[in-house]
């Protein structure tokens, strides 16, 4: 199987950008909510992307960190299950970060995409209430 995952540093550097772009406040102008609202959409999808290909990530960090940390513990005493996840998960954290921050881009993106369909909605209704929708739908 071809698996098209992009690589963590490429995950970093994308989540960046998206992240960069997330922090810009936006206008309640209505065509400057249409432009980020395409960017938005296209930003949702790529870092559901990204998403899976962190928890890729981590998930293999894990199945390797899981089987070393099993060989170690076995050497050793008893050690309770519970020991032994926690020592994993903090052998994982950088990928555990990536997959909490694409969660945390595409949350954001999409929540930012639904405050641009409320700006085109106000807009469109001012429109409406003003008169002008109607008059220039009937000159179409």
């Amino acid at each position: 199987m071809n698996l098209l995952i992009t690589d963590k540093e490429q995950i970093y550097k994308e989540l960046t950008d998206i992240d960069s772009f997330l922090n810009i406040t936006m206008s309640e102008e209505a065509a400057e909510a249409v432009q980020r609202g395409n960017d938005l959409a296209v930003y949702v999808a790529r870092s559901g992307k990204l998403l899976a290909d962190a928890k890729y990530w981590l998930n293999e960090a894990k199945k390797t960190e899981a089987m070393q940390t099993l060989e170690q513990t076995a050497k050793m005493n008893k050690v309770p299950a519970k020991a032994v996840n926690a020592i994993i998960d903090s052998l994982c954290k950088e990928e555990q970060y990536l997959v909490d921050w694409c969660e945390r881009c595409n949350r954001t993106a999409t929540h930012q995409l639904s405050w641009c369909v409320t700006v085109i909605s106000k807009a469109k209704a001012e429109m409406q209430m003003s008169g002008t929708y109607n008059n220039r739908n009937q000159r179409q």
